[in-house]
Protein backbone atom coordinates (compact mmCIF):
# COMPACT_ATOMS: atom_id res chain seq x y z
CA UNK A 1 0.00 0.00 0.00
CA UNK A 2 1.38 3.40 -1.00
CA UNK A 3 1.60 6.04 1.73
CA UNK A 4 0.11 9.47 1.05
CA UNK A 5 2.27 12.46 1.86
CA UNK A 6 1.10 14.85 4.64
CA UNK A 7 0.70 17.64 2.07
CA UNK A 8 -1.67 15.53 -0.06
CA UNK A 9 -3.53 14.37 3.05
CA UNK A 10 -4.04 18.01 4.15
CA UNK A 11 -5.29 18.90 0.68
CA UNK A 12 -7.83 16.05 0.83
CA UNK A 13 -8.99 17.12 4.30
CA UNK A 14 -9.34 20.75 3.20
CA UNK A 15 -11.29 19.65 0.13
CA UNK A 16 -13.57 17.46 2.23
CA UNK A 17 -14.16 20.27 4.72
CA UNK A 18 -14.86 22.73 1.93
CA UNK A 19 -17.34 20.32 0.35
CA UNK A 20 -19.07 19.77 3.70
CA UNK A 21 -19.26 23.51 4.31
CA UNK A 22 -20.79 24.08 0.91
CA UNK A 23 -23.50 21.54 1.63
CA UNK A 24 -24.19 23.06 5.05
CA UNK A 25 -24.48 26.58 3.63
CA UNK A 26 -26.47 25.64 0.55
CA UNK A 27 -30.12 26.55 0.86
CA UNK A 28 -33.17 25.85 -1.23
CA UNK A 29 -35.52 28.83 -0.81
CA UNK A 30 -39.18 28.09 -1.58
CA UNK A 31 -42.61 29.27 -0.50
CA UNK A 32 -44.30 26.70 1.72
CA UNK A 33 -47.41 28.80 2.35
CA UNK A 34 -48.69 31.50 0.06
CA UNK A 35 -48.10 34.01 -1.11
CA UNK A 36 -51.74 34.79 -0.48
CA UNK A 37 -53.42 38.13 -1.17
CA UNK A 38 -56.25 39.92 0.61
CA UNK A 39 -57.77 43.38 0.39
CA UNK A 40 -59.22 45.45 3.23
CA UNK A 41 -62.09 47.96 3.21
CA UNK A 42 -59.61 50.84 2.73
CA UNK A 43 -58.31 49.27 -0.49
CA UNK A 44 -54.97 48.14 0.93
CA UNK A 45 -53.57 44.92 -0.53
CA UNK A 46 -51.81 42.57 1.89
CA UNK A 47 -49.62 39.71 0.71
CA UNK A 48 -48.70 37.05 3.29
CA UNK A 49 -46.33 34.10 3.00
CA UNK A 50 -44.00 31.62 4.62
CA UNK A 51 -40.71 30.85 2.90
CA UNK A 52 -38.40 28.07 4.01
CA UNK A 53 -35.02 26.71 3.00
CA UNK A 54 -33.34 30.05 3.59
CA UNK A 55 -30.56 29.10 5.95
CA UNK A 56 -30.22 30.13 9.57
CA UNK A 57 -30.36 33.80 10.59
CA UNK A 58 -30.11 35.41 7.16
CA UNK A 59 -31.73 38.63 5.94
CA UNK A 60 -33.97 38.36 2.90
CA UNK A 61 -35.37 41.21 0.79
CA UNK A 62 -38.93 40.93 -0.53
CA UNK A 63 -41.04 42.96 -2.93
CA UNK A 64 -44.81 42.70 -3.26
CA UNK A 65 -46.17 44.08 -6.51
CA UNK A 66 -49.36 44.49 -8.53
CA UNK A 67 -50.93 46.51 -11.30
CA UNK A 68 -53.58 48.80 -9.82
CA UNK A 69 -56.57 50.75 -11.06
CA UNK A 70 -58.19 53.11 -8.52
CA UNK A 71 -61.07 55.56 -8.74
CA UNK A 72 -61.37 58.53 -6.38
CA UNK A 73 -64.10 61.13 -5.94
CA UNK A 74 -64.82 64.15 -3.78
CA UNK A 75 -67.61 63.86 -1.18
CA UNK A 76 -68.98 66.35 1.33
CA UNK A 77 -68.82 65.98 5.13
CA UNK A 78 -71.98 63.88 5.14
CA UNK A 79 -70.45 61.48 2.63
CA UNK A 80 -72.78 62.68 -0.11
CA UNK A 81 -71.83 63.52 -3.65
CA UNK A 82 -71.51 67.20 -4.54
CA UNK A 83 -73.08 68.59 -7.69
CA UNK A 84 -69.67 68.70 -9.40
CA UNK A 85 -68.29 65.57 -11.03
CA UNK A 86 -64.97 65.54 -9.17
CA UNK A 87 -63.60 62.09 -10.00
CA UNK A 88 -60.24 60.70 -10.96
CA UNK A 89 -59.07 57.31 -12.19
CA UNK A 90 -55.46 56.34 -11.46
CA UNK A 91 -53.58 53.44 -13.07
CA UNK A 92 -50.14 52.06 -12.45
CA UNK A 93 -47.87 49.57 -10.79
CA UNK A 94 -47.73 49.54 -6.98
CA UNK A 95 -45.04 48.05 -4.74
CA UNK A 96 -44.09 47.44 -1.14
CA UNK A 97 -40.75 46.10 0.01
CA UNK A 98 -39.21 44.90 3.22
CA UNK A 99 -36.30 43.00 4.69
CA UNK A 100 -36.96 40.15 7.10
CA UNK A 101 -34.62 37.86 9.05
CA UNK A 102 -34.94 34.11 9.20
CA UNK A 103 -34.68 32.43 12.55
CA UNK A 104 -32.61 29.42 13.43
CA UNK A 105 -35.14 27.29 11.55
CA UNK A 106 -34.30 28.98 8.23
CA UNK A 107 -37.80 30.24 7.48
CA UNK A 108 -39.64 33.56 7.35
CA UNK A 109 -43.36 34.13 7.92
CA UNK A 110 -44.34 37.69 7.08
CA UNK A 111 -46.58 40.04 5.12
CA UNK A 112 -46.31 43.27 3.15
CA UNK A 113 -49.06 45.81 2.54
CA UNK A 114 -49.43 47.73 -0.72
CA UNK A 115 -51.53 50.90 -0.83
CA UNK A 116 -53.69 51.97 -3.78
CA UNK A 117 -52.04 54.36 -6.23
CA UNK A 118 -52.37 57.93 -4.94
CA UNK A 119 -54.75 60.48 -6.43
CA UNK A 120 -53.77 63.97 -7.45
CA UNK A 121 -57.37 65.20 -7.31
CA UNK A 122 -57.89 68.25 -5.07
CA UNK A 123 -61.31 68.54 -3.47
CA UNK A 124 -62.76 72.05 -2.99
CA UNK A 125 -64.18 73.60 0.16
CA UNK A 126 -65.38 71.20 2.83
CA UNK A 127 -65.15 68.15 0.60
CA UNK A 128 -62.77 65.25 1.13
CA UNK A 129 -61.17 62.71 -1.15
CA UNK A 130 -62.67 59.22 -1.04
CA UNK A 131 -61.45 56.00 -2.64
CA UNK A 132 -64.43 54.58 -4.53
CA UNK A 133 -62.88 51.46 -6.00
CA UNK A 134 -59.59 49.73 -6.54
CA UNK A 135 -58.61 46.62 -8.43
CA UNK A 136 -55.30 44.80 -8.37
CA UNK A 137 -54.10 42.38 -11.03
CA UNK A 138 -50.86 40.43 -11.48
CA UNK A 139 -50.38 40.29 -7.70
CA UNK A 140 -47.00 38.70 -6.97
CA UNK A 141 -44.26 38.35 -4.38
CA UNK A 142 -40.53 38.24 -5.07
CA UNK A 143 -37.74 37.14 -2.77
CA UNK A 144 -35.20 39.42 -4.45
CA UNK A 145 -32.30 38.04 -2.43
CA UNK A 146 -32.71 34.50 -3.78
CA UNK A 147 -34.55 35.26 -7.05
CA UNK A 148 -37.71 33.36 -6.07
CA UNK A 149 -40.92 34.81 -7.56
CA UNK A 150 -44.49 33.56 -7.15
CA UNK A 151 -47.94 34.77 -8.15
CA UNK A 152 -50.23 35.36 -5.21
CA UNK A 153 -53.51 33.55 -4.71
CA UNK A 154 -55.74 35.09 -5.81
CA UNK A 155 -53.72 37.05 -8.35
CA UNK A 156 -56.54 39.59 -8.87
CA UNK A 157 -58.66 41.38 -6.24
CA UNK A 158 -60.98 44.36 -6.14
CA UNK A 159 -63.40 46.34 -3.98
CA UNK A 160 -65.88 48.98 -5.02
CA UNK A 161 -68.32 51.38 -3.46
CA UNK A 162 -70.94 53.71 -4.82
CA UNK A 163 -69.81 56.19 -7.44
CA UNK A 164 -71.26 59.70 -7.62
CA UNK A 165 -73.35 60.40 -10.70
Amino acid sequence: MKLVSPRVRLAWIALALLGGTTVAIAASPHFVRGPSASIDNDGNLTISWKEAGLGDTVSVDYEASADANATYQCVNRGGNCPAAANKQQVFGPVFASGTFASGKNGSITASLTVEPPPATLTCPGNQRLKLVSVSYTNVALADTTNNVVAAATPSSLSISGSVCP
